[in-house]
């Protein structure tokens, strides 16, 4: 569940809802069909927030957790009410359940799962004996898609695709939320420059033929990734290049 809540961004109904019958793994795109979320105390399948299916891309190394833990749990059919608590059952194949085979409660994995394990990384503070988790939003899950989201931000992904991968109603949104997160301009012309000249790229500069422009052409690479402690590592590659024609030699 952390890998895809990190690695996709995906709200944490959205991942108890992912169905193996409804995802391709050998896809490079994650499509958000279903959520499972609680109404007057009832669990039911709906559509994602703003009932707006999306499509994600899919990482290589999240796919790759995705058939291990499918290989080892295969997925379970489940059937809850559509859309409200008296609607029509349906059924999904659900890929994360919990050890009785049925849904995973939020409140539960929140409570069992989730805090005890930022408690033991020392993130959290340990309650006392008998004392439950202090209550917090930035310590639930939620924070899975700040950090996905903040990720991309600082690689130059666009508000707009951020938005559209997080399955905002608006980009207006999404910046006003994220806006603290992205680089400034100065810094990106910084990176990009610095990536030029020192990082593993080529630069050369070509002559063309007497009376001809003079063409200099330089590509770079920027490779980058990121890890979670205690989760798996994975990393995104960049690629650019720019042909500056000078007119004057």
């Amino acid at each position: 569940m952390v890998d895809v809540g990190s690695g996709c961004g995906l709200r944490q109904g959205e991942i108890v809802g992912l169905a193996g019958d409804t995802i391709q793994l050998d896809s490079d795109t994650l499509r958000v069909t279903t959520q499972v979320k609680l109404i007057r105390g009832v669990a039911v399948f709906a559509p994602p927030k703003g009932n707006k299916e999306r499509d994600v891309p899919l990482p290589s190394s999240v796919a790759s957790a995705l058939r291990r833990h499918m290989a080892s749990h295969p997925s379970v059919a489940i059937k809850l009410p559509w859309g409200r608590p008296d609607g029509p059952l349906a059924e999904r194949r659900l890929i994360f359940t919990n050890t009785a085979g049925g849904i995973v409660w939020r409140s539960n994995f929140n409570a069992l799962e989730w805090k005890p394990a930022l408690a033991a990384a020392g993130l959290i503070p340990t309650p006392g004996p008998g004392e439950p988790y202090a209550s917090a939003r930035q310590h639930g899950m939620h924070a899975l898609r700040h950090f996905y989201a903040s990720v991309l931000l600082d690689a130059g992904e666009s508000i707009k695709a951020v938005s559209e991968y997080l399955g905002h109603s608006d980009p207006a949104m999404t910046l006003r939320v994220y806006a603290h997160l992205m680089p400034s301009s100065s810094e990106r012309a910084r990176r990009a420059l610095d990536g030029l000249r020192h990082g593993p790229g080529t630069l050369t500069a070509q002559r063309g033929p007497a009376g001809t422009r003079h063409h200099l052409l330089a590509t770079s690479s920027l490779v980058g990734g990121f890890f979670v402690p205690g989760e798996r590592s994975f990393s995104g590659v960049r690629h650019g290049s720019i042909n500056v024609a000078d007119p004057h030699g």
